[in-house]
């Protein structure tokens, strides 16, 4: 399946996923983040990461691997 774009739906907070052949995967980004802990900060990258990067918050969850990315986002001090 090759994928034509990825965009974040702000009406259904949702991860618009559309392909050539003609199907829209749609990833609710509630769900998505059920049960995740954060911060207000790795809560912020995780809204901006669903918006500027849809693609990249759809393989996160996909992959399972969103908890590590908000855990690397957590341990990132500012110098």
């Amino acid at each position: 399946m090759n994928i034509i774009y990825a965009e974040y739906n702000i009406y259904h907070n949702s991860i618009d996923i559309c392909t050539y052949a003609g199907y829209i995967l749609r990833f609710d980004c509630a769900k998505a983040e059920e049960g995740l802990k954060t911060t207000p900060n790795s809560e912020c990258a995780l809204n901006a990461l669903a918006v500027d990067n849809s693609l990249e918050y759809a393989r996160l969850y996909l992959d399972g691997t969103m908890q590590i990315w908000i855990d690397a986002e957590d341990s990132l001090e500012l110098w």
